[in-house]
């Protein structure tokens, strides 16, 4: 994978400016903007062709889980076999992978059933972090289904879990296919310096590998922290042999994990109650939450290209990132709107 291009950028990312591109980009296009999130409606696959490449730090997305066929959500019902339903998922991962920026995280939520086919065909070109499970410990009444169901009538277990799938572009080159390992290697080879000096610059060498830390981040094992990655910046720079290191927001894969929330990959998360009006996919504000902490920074741009009641927008808002929703429904698009503006 060819990383010239980030190598060669003089500037750090502007996440707003970046934002106000991508809303350009959409001129013409029925839409709606609402403070810092912004709505297009129409048929996804053929909207993502309209954002650039590696403009996007995180996509949160929830596409028809196929093997559910619920005829109250569009395009669960699309698809004759799971290989057609497969090969369009493709033609998403295809986009996924250009417009997410290197250091960008997707989470992609889906049926149990379609997640093994779904994680090996994304597998390619993203390197995989977890198959996450998202358990409802729902209170009496809540789940009514799981109440009447039959269960020897199943003939399998009862699915009480659906799955997200955790991954991030991968970058040939290093054990993890990392894009920050890839990146650090190629600066540090081009400023004349073994991994081991610059450990040892960094402060960063230990008792057991002798100075491996470097060695560690360009397999992808670790990240440097912040104030180590100033360090290395410092270093390089002084070298006089380049001119620019990305920032850590650039470089750094975000993974901002609370150890007092959820931190396994079995989540427990109680779903949406039934409300007039609710979305029938709607996820919790909570989860979203969860995940737009964890997996991006503050300013960054997420985006759900199948938006739905906007859900994922409002979480966005509220912590203080630029969202893009993209739904083929314009009724809810509006609602989606309509919730961003009362929310503030």
């Amino acid at each position: 994978m060819n990383i010239q291009p980030l190598k060669r950028q003089m500037v750090a990312l502007d996440r707003e400016a970046i934002f106000q591109g991508l809303v350009a980009q959409f001129a013409g296009s029925k839409s709606w903007r609402t403070g810092r999130s912004f709505i297009v409606n129409g048929d996804s696959l053929d909207l993502l062709g309209k954002i650039p490449d590696k403009s996007v730090n995180l996509i949160v997305t929830d596409p028809p889980y196929h093997s559910t066929k619920k005829k109250n959500i569009t395009g669960d019902r699309n698809f004759d076999s799971d290989s057609d339903f497969l090969e369009w998922m493709n033609l998403y991962f295809k986009q996924f992978k250009r417009i997410l920026a290197p250091n960008g995280s997707l989470y992609i939520f889906c049926s149990s059933a379609m997640a093994p086919y779904l994680y090996v065909d994304l597998a390619g070109e993203f390197t995989m972090h977890n198959t996450i499970a998202w358990s409802k410990p729902n209170r009496p009444g809540y789940d009514g289904w799981k109440q009447k169901m039959n269960k020897t009538a199943l003939r399998s277990w009862y699915p009480h879990s659906e799955r997200i799938i955790f991954c991030s572009p991968a970058y040939d080159g290093n054990l993890k296919r990392s894009f920050l390992g890839q990146y650090l290697r190629e600066i540090r080879q081009q400023c004349g310096m073994t991994s081991n000096e610059l450990t040892y610059r960094v402060g960063a060498f230990g008792k057991i590998n002798n100075g491996g830390a470097v060695s560690n981040w360009e397999t992808g094992r670790n990240v440097p922290s912040r104030d180590q990655w100033a360090k290395i910046t410092t270093t390089l720079l002084a070298t006089g042999r380049i001119d620019f290191v990305l920032p850590y927001e650039d470089a750094v894969r975000a993974f901002n994990v609370d150890p007092e929330e959820e931190f396994t990959d079995i989540w427990d998360f109680e779903n949406v109650r039934q409300y007039k009006g609710k979305h029938p996919a709607e996820k919790p504000q909570d989860l979203l939450r969860h995940i737009i902490r964890t997996s991006s920074y503050e300013n960054d741009i997420v985006l759900d290209c199948f938006m739905g009641s906007g859900s994922t927008l409002r979480a966005a808002q509220a912590l203080g990132r630029f969202g893009i929703g993209i739904e083929i429904e314009a009724d809810w698009c509006g609602y989606a709107a309509a919730a961003l503006d009362a929310a503030g």
